[in-house]
């Protein structure tokens, strides 16, 4: 089995703990990755959330590197932005044996979950019919949460073959 190589990880102690750098780093590799070129998946093409821009940057980057429920008082989140670079491969290599991919709904919408177990890391589609919208991906911290994902995932498995 080949192994899905993900690209390295990007960290403040490379810009020194200058925030400012960093962050126009991480969104510089965002911005190759889903603004200057248009990923697709399983034949349909991903659209970003532009607005509101936040910080003169699309919405969608906004969730895939801060994290909170309340829209207007999402924090920055390091582990987010440290994996700004995996996404990308992730979506465009979903159909690999390393990746878990399944459906979802939340809210009344169809969701479309890529899990990296071993990076522990998720990428979340939304499924807009004649679009793809990248909705968050984050770095899952705790294990009960990976659990719950792969038993959902495992569930999701079953009932989509029987």
């Amino acid at each position: 089995m080949e192994v899905l190589n993900l690209p390295e990880i990007i960290t403040l102690e490379e810009f020194e703990g200058n925030f400012p750098s960093f962050y126009e780093a991480v969104y510089d590799i965002f911005k190759s990755d889903f603004v200057n070129t248009k990923p697709i998946y399983k034949g349909k093409q991903l659209r970003l959330k532009a607005h509101p821009y936040i910080e003169g940057k699309e919405y969608t980057f906004y969730h895939f590197t801060h994290e909170g429920n309340i829209e207007c008082d999402r924090k920055p989140n390091l582990r987010r932005m440290e994996r700004i670079a995996f996404p990308r491969p992730m979506i465009d290599n979903s159909e690999h044996s390393e990746l878990k991919v399944w459906r979802n709904k939340r809210r009344n919408k169809e969701r479309i979950l890529i899990l990296h177990e071993e990076e522990k890391y998720i990428v979340v589609l939304e499924d807009r019919k004649n679009y793809i919208l990248p909705w968050t991906a984050y770095y899952i911290e705790h294990n009960n949460k990976i659990r719950r994902l792969i038993k959902e995932y495992e569930l999701y498995i079953k009932t989509e073959t029987a």
